[in-house]
């Protein structure tokens, strides 16, 4: 899953929003320097993406576009879903979406000191070109893909990949909308989990 699904997974902690986002540019055990809950948004992120990856429908989703972007189809993916929930928000929260992103960036913002340096070079582009609501835009989607296709040295392909969803967007909605709400239910579980391991 990609940012918009690991925020809104994450309960409403700030924190744990917090230690979900940043968890890609977290190596090891070097979570162990961040507070309690930002430890615990980054093992959920950590266990979310496990899940994803082994999961059937997800690997279903991959397999549609494997041709098209063959080791790059589980990122494409994590974007795509992206996609669905921002188009499909109000049946997954019932927060206005612009209001939850908002949110988001006023957290990763308020934090700005204590982010890894990569997410400090990117948050200002994020939050500028507002990524999170941008998701459920196709032209902004493109544009957020064109960006990756670059830092791939446009070995990905990913600049074609708003048409390849076009040509399976039915096929891969419905994976999506059959995936989430298992995805929700795993999530609700391990933070619990997590929360209970940590007291």
């Amino acid at each position: 899953m990609n940012y918009l699904a690991h925020a809104h997974l994450s309960s409403d902690n700030n924190d744990i929003i917090f230690g979900n986002f940043i968890a890609d540019s977290v190596k090891g055990k070097s979570y162990q320097r961040y507070r309690k809950d930002i430890v615990t948004g980054i093992l959920l992120h950590r266990k979310i993406d496990s899940f994803t990856d082994n999961h059937s429908i997800f690997k279903s989703s991959r397999e549609i576009i494997s041709s098209d972007f063959g080791k790059f189809s589980g990122i494409v993916i994590d974007i795509y879903y992206d996609h669905f929930l921002a188009t499909n928000w109000l049946l997954f929260d019932n927060r206005e979406l612009d209001a939850f992103t908002y949110n988001v960036y006023s957290i990763l913002a308020n934090r700005f000191g204590i982010l890894p340096t990569r997410v400090k070079k990117m948050l200002p582009f994020m939050i500028g070109q507002n990524w999170l609501l941008g998701y459920a835009n196709l032209k902004d989607l493109e544009r957020v893909f064109r960006g990756m296709n670059r830092r791939t040295n446009y070995l990905s392909g990913m600049d074609k990949a708003v048409v390849v969803l076009l040509d399976n967007y039915e096929a891969i909605k419905s994976h999506f909308m059959l995936f989430y709400p298992e995805l929700e239910k795993f999530s609700h579980q391990s933070l619990t989990e997590i929360q209970r391991e940590n007291l």
